[in-house]
């Protein structure tokens, strides 16, 4: 699964990464949880648009929106397959902007976390869906991260991944007339593992209360 992630990088850098248009501010983040404002990129009226989102996916169809906290990712093998994840995946699929994510191996009874970037550390984009559900105090956006089987990189970690994007594959994943499953499923692949690296990092990350730098820096090799 994807649990927690980060977005460190300044707006202006992702805007000329990603091309889309936004209005707002935008703060560093080191530590993002499930029912949070997240960063997507979606396309409306042929035009990328940078929208925040709630990160825990509630489908149109739903009775209210605690429905959200169970759907924070679809897996890749049955996303065009579930209910909940059908629908947005033929027609609201986003990018989900970051730069970071972190995973937990456990050892003995603590849960030591790590986080895993680009080799390069530059921000990249994880394959999103999306739906608008209209409640009693109005529209509300969500998204959900698709994941994947690990690389062997994360592997050593947990057994699941987001899906990372690369650029190539951006226009297709956001043009809601690409309804193609078969298609869109191809993209739903492992990142390599050498373009990426992974390091330990504090237990601060373990609560979602601590959104602070210290989050993202390693910690010394034992």
């Amino acid at each position: 699964m994807c649990g927690r992630f980060t977005l460190t990088a300044d707006l202006e850098a992702l805007q000329a990464l990603f091309c889309f248009r936004y209005q707002g501010p935008l703060a560093p983040r080191f530590n993002i949880a499930p029912s949070q404002e997240v960063l997507t990129v979606v396309v409306e009226e042929g035009e990328r648009v940078g929208k925040m989102m709630r990160w825990g996916l509630v489908p149109f169809w739903a009775k209210d929106d605690r429905i959200g906290a169970k759907m924070i990712n679809a897996r890749s093998e049955t996303v065009d397959e579930k209910a909940s994840f059908r629908h947005a995946f033929k027609r609201r699929r986003c990018l989900i902007v970051a730069d970071g994510f972190y995973e937990w191996r456990k050892e003995g009874a603590k849960k030591v976390p790590y986080r895993f970037t680009l080799a390069a550390g530059a921000p990249f984009a994880l394959a999103g869906l999306w739906e608008r559900w209209d409640g009693p105090s109005g529209p509300l956006e969500t998204c959900t991260i698709i994941t994947t089987k690990a690389n062997e990189l994360v592997a050593a970690i947990h057994d699941r991944m987001p899906v990372i994007l690369p650029s190539e594959r951006h226009g297709d994943w956001l043009d809601p007339s690409l309804d193609d499953s078969e298609y869109l499923k191809t993209f739903l692949q492992s990142y390599p593992s050498e373009r990426m690296r992974m390091y330990e990092v504090s237990p601060l990350v373990n609560s979602p209360k601590n959104d602070v730098s210290a989050c993202i820096e390693p910690v010394n090799s034992r």
